[in-house]
């Protein structure tokens, strides 16, 4: 008979531990759950993209409305770039970067988006016209 106590104790442990396992992985997968209805609540609330933005060695290249169907070529001395923008969509048609990775990063057509070229340090990135622009901003440290 004391055999079966202490079997019956060790049961309670374990159905104990194992209750105490589920609560956990329950609460767990109850915070997943509310984390991926936060990200679809505020995530798409980005605002309406229109306009393209290109940096080229961290200095602005040029603002393009992603509404108008048009093809921009970036040629200077790191190389050439070539950025399709047809029905709100914006891809790297052509690179002569050695890698070609910029190229692979497909169409983007959401606010931030960005395609990079790390060889020509170039950036295409989609953004809203209701963002201030960087001149616009005011440096908190240099006011």
């Amino acid at each position: 008979m004391e055999f079966n106590r202490i079997h019956t104790r060790k049961d309670m442990c374990m159905l104990k531990k194992r209750k105490k396992d589920l609560i956990f992985i329950f609460s767990i997968l109850i915070f997943a759950v509310f984390l991926l209805l936060i990200q679809r609540v505020y995530g798409n609330a980005q605002g309406e993209a229109d306009m393209v933005k290109i940096t080229v060695d961290q200095k602005l290249y040029g603002t393009y409305d992603l509404n108008k169907n048009q093809t921009i070529t970036i040629q200077n001395d790191l190389g050439i770039n070539t950025i399709q923008i047809q029905n709100k969509d914006v891809w790297m048609e052509e690179a002569d970067c050695p890698d070609g990775y910029c190229k692979e990063q497909g169409h983007i057509s959401k606010n931030k988006q960005t395609i990079v070229c790390l060889p020509h340090k170039l950036v295409v990135e989609i953004s809203d016209v209701s963002e201030k622009s960087e001149s616009d901003s005011v440096d908190i440290i240099a006011n």
